[in-house]
């Protein structure tokens, strides 16, 4: 996904100007945190980056930050997070030398119409769009060989607006751009899992595409 997107009034949402133009991993989100490439940091708490390892051999990419996340700074913290790092351990891919990121590093929601509750709301395609170049960094800094797509937002931040996740979840594709030898394994977003009707059978598909990552990753050894 290439390109910045813009609104009905023709402002361009674009990320690009907000990457530092050397460094690494902390460098970039340093600059992360005062990026307002789109008007989603206008509500959020803060920029949630990437975090782990530059020497991660596999990179999670989610949609965007949920509200703990949001409060936190940090990224699969809440309760989806946690069903992540479980299925991890079932696949026998180590969470601690993975690196995970969103495809959008700002929190949408909107209230609650009683409360404060703030309520999830899927990232844009010009959000997207805009925010792309900061995952464009990290897969360049990371240099993953396997990238698991965490849902539909992260499929197609990597692979296009045509890919679906129902379609190919559990497979291996070639990551497009510089990283040549990188695939991707598409899944379910954890969030997925939790609000499935059957959630233990949801639970055991989202492993079984993870055990395929750790088989391609055992494959590059």
């Amino acid at each position: 996904m290439t390109g910045s997107g813009s609104d009905s009034d023709g402002q361009q949402y674009d990320a690009t100007p907000f990457l530092p133009s050397r460094g690494g991993l902390p460098a970039h989100r340093r600059a992360a945190a005062d990026c307002h490439g789109c008007p989603l940091f206008r509500d959020a708490t803060q920029t949630v980056f990437g975090a782990g390892t530059s020497s991660a051999r596999v990179m999670l990419v989610g949609e965007q930050p949920g509200d703990q996340e949001d409060r936190q700074g940090e990224p699969f913290v809440g309760p989806a997070g946690g069903l992540l790092k479980r299925a991890l351990r079932d696949a026998d891919i180590d969470a601690e030398q993975a690196y995970v990121t969103n495809a959008v590093k700002h929190f949408k929601f909107t209230l609650a119409t009683r409360g404060k509750r703030r309520i999830h709301k899927a990232p844009s395609l010009r959000e997207m769009t805009a925010c792309r170049p900061w995952l464009t960094a990290e897969l360049h800094l990371v240099g993953p060989e396997v990238v698991v797509a965490l849902g539909a937002t992260a499929g197609k931040a990597l692979l296009g607006s045509s890919f679906r996740v129902s379609k190919d979840r559990g497979t291996l594709i070639p990551l497009p751009g510089d990283n040549e030898d990188a695939v991707v394994v598409p899944t379910l977003h954890p969030s997925a899992i939790l609000r499935a009707d059957d959630r233990e059978a949801a639970y055991a598909g989202l492993v079984s595409d993870l055990r395929v990552a750790a088989d391609a990753l055992a494959g590059k050894r």
